[in-house]
């Protein structure tokens, strides 16, 4: 069975702005919620289902994914999680294209046409640490050159 279109389940367009798809959700949610539909199961998987929904579609970057690849860029579920689709899309790979195609890649065209990006925007630094650092939260300092001296 297909899954229910993210922006049907909430019940707005697609051109919805935060603040509409922040409302439909409130209102879909009350609806659904398990303490007014108690021993509703239907009720229940409609809010799990509304839910899902808004965890997508509020996050720019999620939406996105989802405008372009629908249910498939989800896959391994709303995260996103590491491995492809049935369709072999790779989702690791295809976020940087969206990307690139929304934004030119970083530091690209269009971010600078839109005049001085935040301070800071455009640096990277990659940094090698081990897995038991990364489990056990280490903080690094990492001292950037000013451009200016």
């Amino acid at each position: 069975m297909a899954k229910a279109d993210y922006y049907d389940i909430l019940g707005v367009g697609r051109e919805a702005t935060p603040d509409e798809l922040k409302s439909a959700y409130r209102k879909a949610a009350m609806k659904f919620h398990p303490d007014r539909n108690p021993d509703n199961l239907k009720a229940e998987a409609k809010f799990k289902e509304v839910n899902e929904a808004y965890e997508i579609l509020k996050d720019d970057q999620k939406r996105a994914a989802y405008d372009r690849f629908g249910h498939a860029a989800f896959e391994n579920g709303p995260s996103g999680g590491a491995g492809g689709s049935a369709a072999g899309f790779d989702f690791a790979s295809g976020f940087s294209d969206i990307f690139d195609e929304m934004f030119g890649g970083f530091g690209g065209a269009r971010r600078g046409a839109r005049g001085a990006s935040a301070r800071g925007g455009d640096l990277r630094y990659n940094l090698e640490i081990s897995l038991e650092d990364a489990f056990a939260g280490r903080q690094v300092e990492i001292h950037v050159p000013s451009a200016s001296g």
